[in-house]
């Protein structure tokens, strides 16, 4: 019989990458870890990139591992998440010692593979939640702009 604990987590090789990316180094008197993801997100906009093609890998092999599109996009989400708020000058840089889109991701994958059905529910809702607010914005948007076209027009035809 095969080592459930094998078969149920993640590999090695993602949870040191993981861990690197936010939780390797910690701040001398604080209880305060990072990795190389914020001190990558350091160098403008070149860093942010790298970041975000590193923590990539981890949402490219949950793709590789079946996981379904659901808790890829709840993936791919804190990776985009991490990388536009992180790319904030001091504040994305802050932020990116909090978020930890990696070890998000990576706690992700292992509850799949631990309660697969659960952990697709989960992301189903959010799935359905996140494109829901995304309809909402946009519906926003181009309410914003046809009633700022409405004053625009108002202020045009006055004179």
């Amino acid at each position: 019989m095969a080592d459930e604990s094998t078969h149920h987590h993640s590999s090695p090789k993602l949870e040191r990458l993981a861990w690197y990316l936010d939780s390797a180094f910690r701040i001398p008197g604080t209880q305060v870890r990072l990795g190389v993801d914020p001190l990558i997100g350091l160098v403008p906009v070149v860093g942010d990139a790298v970041s975000a093609l590193l923590s990539c890998y981890i949402l490219n092999e949950a793709s590789r591992l079946g996981v379904p599109r659901s808790l890829l996009v709840r993936m791919g989400f804190n990776i985009l998440v991490d990388a536009t708020l992180g790319a904030i000058p001091l504040v994305g840089d802050i932020f990116d010692v909090t978020w930890r889109a990696n070890r998000r991701n990576l706690m992700l994958l292992q509850s799949f593979q631990d309660q697969p059905q659960q952990t697709r529910r989960r992301s189903r809702l959010f799935s359905v939640a996140l494109g829901a607010a995304l309809l909402a914005a946009l519906v926003g948007f181009i309410a914003l702009m046809v009633w700022l076209i409405g004053l625009l027009w108002q202020a045009i035809t006055a004179i």
